[in-house]
C-alpha cells in the first residue's frame, strides 16, 4: 500500500490536486474544485469514466475534484459567495503562501503594501504551496508542499495546516 492509500480519501483528493497544481510550477492563482464521490459523479454521467481514465468500480468513499472557474478577484471575497448544490461532496482550496520564521511578524512594517513586500524580500521565509480539503459534514484535511522540494513526494499532512483557509471553505456549505 503506498504512502497516498494510508490516507483518507479527502487526504488522496488533495494530494491528487497538489501534484496536478505541481506540474505548472510556482507562483500560480488561487484554485478552487470541487469534490463529488466519484461513483455517484459516475452514475449521472457514465462516459465521463473513460475520459478521465477510470476503470473498475471506485470505493465508496473515492472523491474526483473537479476544477471551477474563478474569477479574477479575491479569494476570501469569492468564497463569500460560494453555495454549492447537494451533488457537491466537499471543496478544496489551492493557495501559495509565504510563511516567515518565528519572531519575524515583530519586525513587520504595519502597512499592508509595504508589509507584503517586506514578506517578499525577507531572507529567510519559505514559499508554500497549501492544499485546504473541507466535506460537506465538517470533516477537514490539508497538504502542504514547501518551494524547493518538488521533487520530494512527501506532502506536510494535517487536519488543520490552514484553519482560516478551513473555515472560509466550511462556510461556503452552510
Amino acid at each position: 500500500m503506498s504512502a497516498d492509500e494510508q490516507h483518507s480519501a479527502l487526504q488522496q483528493a488533495l494530494a491528487e490536486i497538489e501534484r496536478h497544481v505541481r506540474d505548472g510550477g510556482w507562483d500560480q492563482p488561487a484554485r478552487l474544485y470541487a469534490l463529488a464521490l466519484t461513483g455517484e459523479l459516475l452514475a449521472r454521467e457514465p462516459a465521463l469514466a473513460e475520459r478521465i481514465g477510470i476503470t473498475g468500480e471506485p470505493g465508496p468513499d473515492t472523491l474526483t475534484p473537479i476544477e471551477q472557474d474563478v474569477p479574477n478577484r479575491p479569494i476570501e471575497d469569492l468564497l463569500a459567495t460560494i453555495t454549492w448544490p447537494e451533488t457537491v461532496a466537499g471543496c478544496a482550496l489551492v493557495m501559495e503562501r509565504i510563511v516567515l520564521p518565528p519572531g519575524a511578524e515583530d519586525e513587520m512594517p504595519e502597512d499592508d503594501a509595504a508589509a507584503t513586500t517586506w514578506a517578499q524580500q525577507h531572507p529567510a521565509r519559505s514559499d508554500v504551496r497549501v492544499v485546504v480539503g473541507v466535506m460537506r459534514d465538517g470533516r477537514r484535511e490539508s497538504v502542504m508542499r514547501v518551494r524547493g522540494h518538488e521533487a520530494d513526494n512527501e506532502l506536510i499532512r494535517g487536519a488543520e495546516l490552514s484553519p482560516e483557509l478551513g473555515n472560509a471553505l466550511a462556510e461556503t456549505f452552510r
